[in-house]
């Protein structure tokens, strides 16, 4: 078995596959960084020069061509508003950077900024034509932060198939996509993090052909004044999400479902999280709480 280990948006990515040839596997290699590359470089916020740079220092200007693989992206966009229920929208960008501020600062955003924030939010808000997006308003903006390393993730995974690699398991960060198995074993075994100790390992899951992503707010998060707020905002509310969650985890058909029913369940919180993943055909979970740990009911395949 070979791997490959790299920094790919943002995060740790990892790669670990059984190649037909040692050409395939160099071929394999070349394309799934390229690709990763150059998909970082058009979608990432981060990038002045980027498509989504671009757009977002459009906002109120101008209109900014899409080409037909930009125009896909915001057709998914789409899909994914209505499935997780308006929680991943991805016009978020005003709330992320008013609470991205908050660690180098003493105070909350106040009521009124968070007022405002709110305000510039609202997918319905963008506007499109074949072929081109406008932001109406000076300070809105885009971040496919929401889904698009699970996209990717299950994009690299398509990469390898279309290499002849048949058992192969895809990661980037917590978000996973798996076929076949390990020259070793019957199912390739992933692991996410613990909520009370995340340098630890503490759930394991065993899987084939299946994606799983994980939700949570317990690496990503600042305290303040004595509370704790995670990176996740909830664009319904202008606020961090301050549940008793603390992570979710997926097992679905592709990375990208399993990501899109991580984030919402951890957003609509234990009860109705777990009722969510129930009701999508194909999909398991596991919901960890301060105080208790649900799962679906045919999580347990899944076990070790």
């Amino acid at each position: 078995m070979e791997s490959l280990r790299f920094t790919a948006l943002g995060d740790h990515c990892e790669i670990h596959y059984v190649a037909t040839s040692p050409a395939a596997s160099r071929a394999f290699a070349r394309a799934s960084s390229s690709w990763l590359a150059a998909f970082e470089a058009k979608y990432s916020r981060f990038r002045p020069d980027s498509l989504i740079g671009r757009i977002n220092s459009s906002a109120g200007r101008a209109w900014v061509d899409l080409d037909a693989d930009a125009e896909r992206m915001f057709v998914l966009a789409d899909r994914i508003h209505v499935l997780s229920r308006g929680i991943i929208d991805v016009s978020v960008l005003p709330l992320v950077r008013l609470w991205n501020r908050t660690p180098q600062h003493a105070s909350l955003p106040s009521p009124e900024e968070i007022t405002e924030a709110v305000r510039l939010v609202g997918w319905s808000r963008v506007r499109r034509e074949p072929g081109r997006i406008y932001l109406p308003e000076a300070g809105m903006g885009i971040d496919l932060g929401g889904f698009g390393k699970e996209f990717a993730v299950d994009r690299v995974h398509e990469l390898a198939e279309s290499h002849g690699i048949a058992d192969c398991l895809v990661a980037i960060g917590d978000d996973m996509r798996s076929s076949g198995a390990p020259p070793d074993a019957d199912r390739w075994i992933v692991g996410t993090g613990d909520p009370a100790s995340p340098a630890v390992v503490g759930r394991r899951l065993a899987v084939n052909d299946a994606g799983v992503a994980t939700s949570g707010d317990y690496l990503r998060y600042f305290e303040t004044a004595g509370r704790r707020f995670g990176h996740i905002v909830d664009p319904r509310t202008g606020h961090p999400v301050r549940g008793e969650c603390r992570s979710v985890t997926v097992v679905a058909g592709s990375c990208l479902e399993a990501g899109i029913l991580a984030t919402t369940a951890f957003v609509l919180g234990s009860e109705d999280g777990l009722r969510l993943i129930e009701d999508f055909f194909g999909a398991e979970g596991l919901v960890v709480c301060d105080d208790r740990e649900l799962e679906t009911r045919g999580l347990h395949p899944y076990r070790p």
